[in-house]
C-alpha cells in the first residue's frame, strides 16, 4: 500500500486539494512535452498519479516505527492529552515498507523538510514524549 517512490522518480507532493487531483499535470501532458524529451535520452518512465477509490487523507502527530529484516511498519496515529497524567494515542493507520522504500522515504522527506526550513525557518521540536517500549521489543 501506498505511493512507489523509486529512485529515479521525481519528487512528489501531494496535491492540496483532493477534489482538484484530476487536473492535468503539465509534466505528463504531451501537450506540454518539450521538444527534446529527456526521459527518453534515460529510459525513465512517465510517473502517472492517480487516488485509489478508497484514497483517504488523515492528520497524524504520531508515528511509531518498527522494523524487521523483511520491513519497515509506520503506524500512524493521533495523540492527545486530556490530563496532565495521561496521553492517548489513537491509531488509525499502518503501512508496511520495504527498506529500499523506507530509505527513499527518507531522502524525499529530507530533502522536502530542508526546502521547508530554506523557505520558513529552522523546526524546532518540542519535548519529546516516548512511549514505554512494548513488552518483546522489536518485530523481527
Amino acid at each position: 500500500m501506498g505511493v512507489q517512490v523509486p529512485p529515479f522518480a521525481p519528487q512528489l507532493h501531494p496535491h492540496p486539494h483532493p477534489a482538484r487531483a484530476t487536473e492535468t499535470n503539465p509534466v505528463n501532458d504531451p501537450k506540454h512535452k518539450p521538444k527534446h524529451d529527456p526521459q527518453a535520452a534515460t529510459g525513465q518512465p512517465d510517473v502517472t498519479l492517480a487516488n485509489a477509490p478508497d484514497y483517504r487523507d488523515g492528520y497524524a502527530n504520531s508515528v511509531h516505527v518498527r522494523m524487521s529484516v523483511w520491513d519497515f511498519f509506520l503506524v500512524f496515529g493521533k495523540m492527545h492529552q486530556d490530563s496532565a497524567t495521561e496521553v492517548q494515542i489513537e491509531n488509525f493507520q499502518g503501512i508496511f515498507l520495504s527498506p529500499q522504500q523506507a530509505k527513499a522515504l527518507w531522502n524525499v522527506l529530507g530533502h522536502n523538510l530542508a526546502q521547508y526550513e530554506q523557505t520558513f525557518g529552522a523546526l524546532a521540536l518540542e519535548p519529546k514524549f516516548v512511549p514505554p517500549i512494548q513488552a518483546g521489543g522489536p518485530v523481527n
